[in-house]
């Protein structure tokens, strides 16, 4: 081994002790809360000083996750969260990535301006526009679904597509697309054109399958926005038909207040979720974080 390997291996060896520290102390708040999810009152506030309250040790009970399905309707804003990110994410990856392929990829008209518009919509915040957004859809009329089965509703509002339809087409998803189609050699395109093919052919059989990592990456970042969508809900879904996880959480907390195991059982269903989607693409998310730092 060279004397250089020899001098960096403390280096590195500190570098992932760091790491390990940094991973559990972040970890901590999701151990509390999966451990304390499991605990009545008495035993979470008995263990909060010390290292038990990370620990599934003492009495434990399965009694909170009940109480959240019984008492707090989790059962139902969980489908309709689900539903909402599923549909809103699937739409998203379609939509978002044909436009990036059409800034990166094709030849028209006003194409840089169509870009320069697309930048410029990545710094106005959400807040800016909720409020004009909330009258127009509130003035729009649309398909319900209810015990009278298929009929029309005079406006959006407190509907599940509310939720998503606003936000298939996200300027931040395009750009990340955008940024990552233009990396890949146009002599792809060029080769299937000579061969006869459409600019939706070459879209499905060469871009879709070589950019696999920002697919992933859009998924996650989408599916966690969507997820965690809070403010949107709240002033238009003011009824629990359509109502998601997240505000109902904030309903559930708000009524019980005291039962603090059963206000973690809650937030553990909501998180565990999550957690799951970014186990499923994390290989792909990373592949794509480390692939957009070499292109940098």
């Amino acid at each position: 081994m060279r004397p250089s390997q020899h001098s960096s291996l403390p280096l590195r060896l500190a570098l992932y002790a760091l790491m390990v520290l940094l991973a559990v102390v972040f970890m901590f708040p999701f151990l509390f809360m999966l451990v304390s999810s499991l605990k009545s009152n008495d035993a979470i506030f008995a263990d909060v000083s010390s290292w038990r309250a990370l620990l599934p040790v003492g009495p434990l009970t399965g009694a909170n996750y009940a109480n959240a399905f019984l008492r707090g309707n989790i059962g139902h804003y969980l489908a309709n969260s689900v539903l909402i990110t599923v549909v809103s994410v699937g739409l998203g990856l379609v939509v978002n990535s044909l436009a990036a392929f059409a800034l990166a990829r094709l030849e028209w008209r006003g194409k840089q301006v169509a870009l320069t518009l697309l930048v410029i919509l990545l710094v106005v915040p959400f807040e800016a526009i909720s409020v004009p957004l909330m009258l127009l859809v509130a003035k729009l009329p649309g398909i319900g679904f209810g015990g009278d089965g298929v009929h029309v509703v005079r406006s959006w509002l407190d509907t599940l597509y509310v939720q998503v339809l606003p936000f298939v087409a996200n300027a931040f998803s395009i750009y990340l697309f955008h940024q990552f189609f233009r990396d890949i050699p146009k002599d792809f395109d060029d080769a299937a054109y000579v061969d006869g093919a459409t600019p939706l052919q070459v879209y499905i059989h060469i871009i879709v399958p070589s950019s696999r990592p920002v697919f992933a990456t859009v998924t996650i970042l989408q599916a966690l926005t969507m997820w965690n969508q809070y403010l949107w809900p709240l002033i238009a879904v003011p009824g629990e038909g359509a109502r998601p996880l997240m505000v109902g959480m904030q309903q559930f907390f708000a009524a019980r207040q005291t039962a603090w195991g059963e206000v973690m059982a809650y937030a553990t269903l909501s998180t565990v979720p999550v957690l799951i989607a970014f186990v499923v693409f994390q290989r792909w998310f990373v592949r794509s974080v480390i692939g957009s730092g070499v292109k940098g």
